[in-house]
């Protein structure tokens, strides 16, 4: 067997592997041990979204994170201490962290508007993290089209489902830091648009770098599709946005989104659980934390 045949076939076989463990998963697993576990998230979750709306995009974002670094295991991202109380009321002991994380990012969707979808669940959490991880798999907001479609091919995920997932930024805010460059340096980008973020985003480094503008500007704390609208008008707050629609092989795809919410939402859902697929410690791998901020 040749170095590249032999090379096909371990990556061949680390896809089963993944496909294996996913595959452990079920909508069901708690129906026994912790039936009131959904319950309890979503009720939590509404809590914390009617006292700040932002918590919704919030949630999403570490989900998201969490199962770009080592797989959806909660390594090193802490889900907020009410939500893991209220299911240690109910069943103490039973329900992960990486559980918990991926019930309240598809409530935070469902609550701000967007689609509903069945969570498949029986994950376990991690006992480590890994910092490079998070530095290297995560794609930044300067992100090209390129590395943005490297980045989501490394985790199993499609052009397509890239481009989909990128939705979940209808919602949120992000740092003057993380966009300055794009409302400053980039062509791709509406004058206009680019003038009304650089009122609250000064060009110096260092100086407001916190301020926060909406990722969308109509509707930032509704889980619809204005986000591609913004995209077609060249009015996306991130570089890496803005990328998804600017006469690449995506452009279709974002144009047929803002036709159409129902598929936006029909082919968000096909990612987010594709995403929650990836790399989950399941049987006896890894642990049930007691606070979700740490290792037992």
């Amino acid at each position: 067997m040749t170095v590249r045949s032999r090379t096909i076939a371990v990556i061949f076989l680390l896809s089963l592997a993944g496909t294996s463990l996913a595959q452990q998963l079920s909508t069901s697993f708690y129906s026994n041990s912790c039936p009131g576990v959904f319950d309890a998230v979503r009720s939590v979750i509404e809590s914390a979204i009617a006292k700040e709306k932002r918590m919704g995009a919030s949630i999403l974002r570490l989900f998201f994170h969490d199962c770009f670094v080592q797989g959806c295991d909660a390594s090193g991202f802490e889900v907020i201490d009410a939500v893991k109380s209220a299911v240690e009321k109910v069943c103490p002991g039973v329900v992960s962290c990486a559980d918990i994380l991926a019930i309240a990012a598809r409530d935070s969707v469902v609550i701000l508007g967007g689609p509903n979808w069945d969570v498949k669940v029986g994950r376990r959490d991690s006992t480590t993290a890994s910092f490079s991880g998070a530095n290297n798999n995560i794609p930044p907001p300067s992100s090209g089209f390129a590395n943005l479609t490297s980045l989501f091919a490394a985790q199993g995920l499609s052009q397509k489902d890239m481009v989909a997932l990128s939705g979940a930024h209808t919602i949120g805010l992000a740092r003057c830091t993380n966009f300055r460059a794009h409302i400053y340096n980039d062509s791709d980008i509406d004058g206009s648009f680019a003038s009304s973020r650089q009122s609250g985003c000064p060009r110096t480094s260092g100086s407001g770098d916190d301020n926060l503008a909406p990722l969308d500007l109509q509707t930032p704390t509704l889980f619809e599709n204005s986000y591609y609208k913004n995209l077609v008008s060249k009015k996306g707050l991130l570089h890496s946005d803005q990328e998804l629609f600017n006469s690449g092989p995506t452009d279709a795809q974002v144009q047929c989104y803002v036709n159409s919410r129902r598929t936006f939402f029909a082919d968000f859902v096909t990612g987010i659980i594709k995403m929650g697929d990836i790399n989950p410690l399941t049987g006896s791998n890894g642990q049930i934390r007691n606070n979700c901020r740490r290792v037992n």
